[in-house]
Order: structure tokens, then sequence, then C-alpha cells
């Protein structure tokens, strides 16, 4: 599996790229910005996009998915409870990142929901609803590797205080979440460097005593 990391936008975004060894078929994760940028990355690998996935729908996660369907065959997935915030400029938040030019994504081709699989060439990714941040935020699981979007950072976790945010629900989530996780898990997140749990248990105040 390769795993291309792409820091995107003013919020600092890590969008991934990630492919089969044979770099032939692969999939987008939160392509919040930079579009041209990520698209030129995929050129560059040779990569058939299968599918565009938005870990939640805050814009600085879903601001260059027209950019990336527009480019390439990919399909976008999103959780079904954040639909609306790929066609709502309040919800996502983007009326107040920028008032003049508000974001829309398309459409979504394909919703998602808790314990879903797809397969991408011999890549078998699940999806975990993991509600808190945003009503359907999701991770995607690949093996032994977590893409936890703004679910779980290295030392801390997602912000709450958006609307649709409940840090009761988010703590219940990361709970629930660490349960699939050993050690040597490697946690990706939407924001800020990679870890592995090991280091987070150590690292991140949030999941001490876990």
């Amino acid at each position: 599996m390769i795993i291309k990391r792409i820091v995107v936008g003013e919020l600092q975004t890590n969008c991934y790229i990630v492919a089969d060894d044979e770099c032939q078929e692969g999939i987008v994760i939160d392509p919040g910005n930079d579009g041209e940028e990520i698209l030129r990355i995929i050129d560059e690998l040779e990569i058939n996009v299968k599918y565009i996935l938005n870990t939640h729908g805050h814009a600085d996660h879903i601001g260059a998915n027209k950019v990336i369907k527009d480019g390439t065959d990919g399909k976008l997935l999103i959780h079904e409870d954040d639909l609306n915030m790929l066609t709502d400029n309040m919800e996502n938040l983007s009326i107040f990142l920028d008032p003049d030019e508000p974001l829309l994504s398309p459409d979504a081709d394909k919703l998602l929901k808790d314990g879903d699989t797809f397969q991408v060439k011999d890549m078998t990714f699940e999806v975990m609803h993991t509600p808190g941040h945003t009503r359907g935020g999701v991770v995607f699981k690949v093996g032994n590797t977590f893409f936890t979007g703004d679910t779980l950072f290295a030392d801390s976790i997602g912000r709450t205080d958006f609307p649709g945010g409940s840090y009761n629900t988010l703590i219940k989530s990361i709970h629930r979440l660490t349960k699939l996780m050993n050690y040597d898990s490697t946690i990706l997140p939407g924001h800020g460097p990679d870890t592995n749990f090991a280091k987070a248990k150590k690292n991140n105040p949030y999941l001490f005593g876990i």
C-alpha cells in the first residue's frame, strides 16, 4: 500500500492519496484544498482514482471535492449524517472562512454507514462512524492503518464546539475506536503529524487510562 500525504489549505489539512503497491487504483481522502496540486500528484503516480472519501463535511476537508471529481473518475463518498454539509455553506462553515465565496461540493455518489466496507484492488476499507466532531464523522480503516480525520489527532481530539459537535459523543466514539487498535496501529489524522497507538497513549491526554 502506498500512502502520500499532502498538506493543503490555510488550515493545514492532511489530504491522503492511497493506492495499491502497483499504483494502478487508489482513493483520495479529504481533498480540502489545492485541488490542482492533488491532481498533479495523482497524474504523476498514474493512479486511477476509484473513490473520493470525506471523513466529515467541514470546508477544510471537502474544499477540492469538485476539482478532484471533475479531474478523475472517482465516486464521492461521505457519511449520510454529513450529507447536507456538502451543499450547505453554513453547515460546512465555509461562509465564515470566505463570506464572498462560500464553498459548495458536488453531491455524494454514495452515502456511508457504520460497518460499510469497500474494495480498492487488494485493499479493504472499513467504515467506522465516529460522531462527536460532526454528526457524520467517520474513520477509515485499512489493515492496521486508521485515517482518523478530525476524530483523533496525535496529541488531541477534534473540536466539539461547532454545530453538530458533542464532547461526550466524541469521547464515546474514541473509546470504541481504540478497541480496534493495537500498539502498532498507525494513526493518520486530519491535521498534524501521524503517530501510532502506543505513542498516542503516552502523549494524548484523551487516551490516558485507555
